[in-house]
């Protein structure tokens, strides 16, 4: 069967609670990043990867990668989605907040 154009390519588990920095990041992601990355960071089949993968654990990208990522753009390395553009208007503190929230999903779903 095959799979749909922007289906979730993981199953993410939401924690109950997020803490107050993950919450201003959780509302940060959705209007600057769910539209390539998915909801809660599943990814989009086909439009952009999930955060909530070992890929993007701290140990491999650390947050400092994440905000690069938003200010200057990735060329395509690990998954073949083409290159991720800067993000316009992207703030420090909008990045770091962000990155809390993923890392909080990262967490819940056993990625360290």
């Amino acid at each position: 069967m095959a799979v749909a154009q922007g289906s979730p390519m993981v199953e993410v588990q939401v924690p109950e609670t997020l803490s107050g920095q993950a919450q201003i990041g959780q509302r940060g992601f959705e209007g600057l990043c769910a539209q390539c990355h998915g909801e809660n960071a599943a990814g989009r089949q086909g439009i952009g990867p999930p955060l909530v993968h070992r890929i993007y654990e701290p140990s491999h990208h650390a947050d400092a990668a994440f905000l690069l990522a938003a200010q200057n753009g990735v060329r395509a390395h690990h998954w073949d989605f083409g290159n991720m553009p800067p993000v316009e208007g992207v703030t420090r503190a909008d990045v770091m907040a962000i990155t809390a929230y993923v890392r909080e999903l990262q967490r819940a779903n056993g990625i360290n």
